[in-house]
């Protein structure tokens, strides 16, 4: 179904490479969410990279390095961004000592010199100037100290910087991570030859960002099921009145020309047909279940309602393949949750294939405590998205191949 995912799917991985004796640079994903006093509240991430991590120590790697990124940092260091802050965590998962490397420049020589059963742990990446601007001298700097390359950071395979991209010009050996093959084959089953009928349940705040997945997906799937602030903006171009609900008048139009697409491909469309709302979000005081068409003034939409929860589950349990991405209100606060729990309930009942992209739906699954009854949950929001409009990403496209000579 996928024109571009069967060639991310033939990269080589780690079991295609000998790494005893070798030394091994892992970028990982260790992007993990974290509390104000720097307590990790989910170490998902760093525990979906233990594989291939445990894989070069079993096998004998002379040396382990880890590359990751945290956070947006602005302009260098910022004591919120450090990875120290997740070093105890990991070596509580890995049960062994993690040396962290404050100083990439000035540990280089160190770090490069083979010696048995050493991980390092680099400083959060992207206080390097280099690594979002793809830099070909901290590319070569980084490809300096490893004899392979392992990509095992799926969440940020679709960007094209340094530790994912750049590096791969100045390594011979480079190959893909264990947990970067298995998202790869959890949407390729559901992309390549899924068993139909296929649901895209999507939410979340923008449809902007959202754009070129529903245009290019419509041609794959049988049923759209929007919600989350999402559906305000389609809503808007049926001519109800949002009042202060979330939703982009920008883009109005085009949620007009994509309802007339789900109409002209013969894919069946779900909008809320009834809505939480609420005067405040902050500090509500108001809030009722109204229909999607009669939200009263000064009140905006927060969640789906019941009525739409029984809609969207009916057309969910109908299906076989069920792709997730945003969830239907916000559901960080509780009482605006239960439309998105509803949802990740049904779909975990389901007997279909179903795949979670995204943090927040992943965060979500989580709270609903639904996550062992997923069939797989992404580590990447903006990657899964890419994946699924079509594209390939270039976390993967410098990678040795299966079919040539690595």
């Amino acid at each position: 179904m996928n024109s571009n995912i069967h060639i991310m799917d033939g990269v080589q991985s780690l079991r295609d490479v000998d790494v005893a004796g070798k030394r091994v640079l892992i970028r990982v994903d260790f992007n993990v969410p974290m509390d104000s006093h720097n307590n990790i509240s989910d170490d998902r991430r760093i525990r979906m990279a233990l594989p291939t991590i445990n894989y070069c120590i079993d096998h004998n790697a002379c040396s382990i390095t880890l590359v990751s990124h945290f956070g947006r940092p602005k302009n260098g260091y910022e004591e919120k961004y450090s990875l120290r802050h997740i070093v105890k965590r990991l070596e509580r998962l890995l049960h062994r000592n993690v040396e962290f490397i404050e100083d990439f420049s000035a540990s280089r020589d160190e770090i490069a010199t083979c010696s048995l059963e050493r991980v390092f742990l680099l400083e959060n990446i992207r206080f390097e100037a280099g690594e979002k601007t793809n830099s070909s001298e901290l590319s070569e700097r980084l490809a300096s100290i490893c004899d392979i390359y392992v990509n095992d950071a799926f969440g940020t395979s679709h960007r094209q910087h340094a530790s994912t991209f750049g590096i791969t010009k100045f390594i011979d050996t480079k190959v893909a991570g264990f947990l970067m093959i298995k998202e790869i084959e959890a949407f390729s089953k559901a992309l390549e030859e899924p068993v139909r009928p296929i649901a895209l349940v999507i939410g979340g705040a923008k449809i902007s960002s959202k754009i070129t997945l529903l245009t290019s997906v419509l041609q794959k799937i049988d049923k759209l099921i929007i919600g989350g602030a999402m559906s305000n903006t389609f809503l808007k171009a049926l001519g109800y009145d949002m009042q202060n609900s979330l939703y982009e008048d920008d883009f109005v139009d085009t949620a007009k020309e994509i309802i007339e697409q789900t109409r002209q491909q013969g894919v069946k469309l779900y909008l809320p047909v009834d809505v939480v709302i609420t005067d405040s979000i902050d500090h509500p005081i108001d809030i009722k279940v109204v229909p999607s068409q009669d939200i009263l003034e000064g009140f905006g939409a927060v969640d789906i309602g019941p009525a739409t929860v029984k809609l969207f589950s009916e057309a969910i349990s109908l299906c076989n393949t069920i792709i997730w991405n945003g969830p239907m209100g916000i559901y960080e606060v509780d009482k605006f949750s239960r439309g998105t729990f509803k949802i990740a309930n049904t779909i975990a009942d389901s007997y279909a294939y179903t795949i979670v992209g995204g943090g927040d739906t992943a965060d979500a699954v989580d709270k609903a405590r639904e996550a062992e009854n997923f069939s797989f949950i992404s580590t990447g929001g903006g990657a899964s998205l890419e994946l699924l409009e079509g594209k390939i990403l270039p976390g993967f496209e410098n990678l040795n191949r299966k079919d040539r000579e690595s």
